[in-house]
């Protein structure tokens, strides 16, 4: 192979700055305002495949958010990789905790920070980029086709009808996935299993309108007293989910499996000094690594009502609403969880309030074996780029579609990610060490031939 660190050499400015002009569109899925962002980005998508050697690429329009798709057919005879990312980056806020503009990337410390820089659109740019460079050499092993969304961080609502329509045009031999993240920068892992999610917002109202705390004050119910002492019933002292049937169908992992699982190195001392919290909690008698990957919870994502302006208002507010989240372990349906959290809620609301439970989204758990082609590629791939073995994780993040594809489609999937958890996805100054975005691209580079001939090994 014509030598990919040269590649990135040579261009390596040019690729930040294909990548600071994606990073610069504001598209963020959840909220109305954005909207013809989300068709610049897409559009912006299309543009940059077909600059990297793709033969078609096209942005079809859906009920929301547009998807892209591009493709390049070497053969029908040989494999093909579907390589899967998401445009959509989640809400900035609060934008006051930001140390810079979060859609003006800028390179600090060796890191590029902007919302989106991991999560997704940096991870996705390397496969772009790997593929440009497989193309341009004349390397590409196999046929690649991509897919982009720009509703993951929503719950991919009109994927999977996409996915019901096309599957044809989107038939592959592997799905091939950057959107998750490593154990560390010089401990290389594969996720090989992802939690599943369920997402509610609840709304607790009292009085037709927001009422004098002093002259109303202990004689009518407070919406946000209430919705809070609910939620508190939600779980235990020893932070179990105390929900009737939450733990139902939970998958109940071996000893030998925590054992393995618990090789994989971990400081703990060095992991609340990154967060800088005073200590670890969660669910009683199991360990830090194993509540994230092997273990469900529950979660007050958001919590509003009343007041929050500056100074003193004393109300009693009308209404008041928390948004909550489930992240759920192999076997636990998230339809099932949906319906049983929501009545649950309905059930021990008190009478003098009225509360609404809408279900919001979600997806299922995702495991994936560790005997297959694709992974022994990024296998691999990996080990030859960081000169160590990677260890295969269970996240404790989710990404519903990843089940949605083997259902669906029958195809399973590689998550080939390298984010790090000091990269603040979701959070305020996310980040991307340039290290990790150059391995990338190389790691994925190489993938593409291993992944070629590990098949053909597998399918004389």
């Amino acid at each position: 192979m014509q030598d990919i660190k040269e590649y990135i050499e040579l261009h390596k400015e040019r690729f930040l700055s294909e990548l600071f002009d994606l990073l610069r569109i504001p598209s963020i899925s959840s909220q109305e305002a954005n909207k013809k962002d989300m068709v610049a980005c897409a559009e912006q998508w299309k543009k940059m495949l077909l600059d990297a050697g793709a033969d078609a690429a096209q942005v079809f329009p859906t009920e929301g958010h547009p998807i892209v798709f591009g493709k390049k057919i070497i053969h029908a005879s040989l494999p093909t990789v579907l390589v899967y990312g998401h445009y959509d980056v989640m809400p900035v806020d609060p934008i006051e905790e930001w140390k810079s503009d979060p859609f003006e990337p800028i390179v600090k410390d060796d890191k590029i920070w902007a919302r989106g820089a991991d999560d997704d659109k940096g991870q996705s740019f390397m496969q772009a980029k790997a593929f440009e460079f497989m193309v341009n050499t004349n390397q590409l092993p196999c046929n690649v086709k991509f897919l982009l969304e720009g509703e993951e961080e929503i719950g991919s609502h009109n994927l999977y009808q996409f996915c019901e329509k096309n599957k044809e045009m989107l038939a592959a031999d592997i799905i091939l996935v950057s959107d998750t993240s490593m154990l560390a920068a010089d401990m290389p892992s594969i996720t090989v299993g992802l939690r599943g999610l369920a997402y509610w917002q609840i709304k607790v109202s009292g009085a037709d309108r927001d009422l004098h705390s002093g002259l109303y004050g202990g004689s009518v119910p407070n919406p946000i007293n209430i919705l809070c002492q609910m939620l508190a019933r939600a779980t235990d002292a020893y932070h179990r989910v105390t929900i009737p049937h939450f733990y139902d169908d939970v998958e109940t992992v071996s000893l030998a499996e925590r054992t393995l699982m618990a090789e994989a190195p971990f400081d703990v001392e060095e992991y609340k000094k990154e967060l800088n919290i005073r200590d670890i909690c969660g669910e009683f008698g199991y360990s830090t690594k194993e509540r994230t990957g092997i273990r469900p919870c529950f979660d007050i994502c958001g919590i509003w009502g009343g007041y929050t302006g500056e100074g003193t208002k004393t109300v009693i507010p009308s209404e008041a609403y928390a948004k909550i989240s489930t992240r759920l372990v192999p076997h636990q349906n998230f339809q099932k969880i949906g319906e049983t959290v929501k009545s649950y809620f309905e059930f021990i609301a008190p009478k003098y309030v009225k509360v609404e439970v809408e279900f919001l989204h979600g997806g299922a758990p995702y495991v994936s074996p560790i005997d297959t082609p694709a992974y022994k590629a990024a296998e691999k791939a990996l080990e030859i780029v960081y000169s160590k073995r990677p260890l295969p994780v269970r996240s404790g993040g989710s990404i519903p579609v990843i089940s949605g594809f083997e259902q669906i489609l029958g195809t399973k999937s590689i998550l080939l990610g390298f984010g790090l958890l000091s990269d603040a996805i979701h959070s305020p100054n996310e980040n991307y060490p340039l290290s990790q975005f150059y391995k990338g691209i190389e790691a994925i580079a190489l993938f593409y031939d291993y992944f070629a001939q590990y098949f053909k090994e597998n399918n004389p």
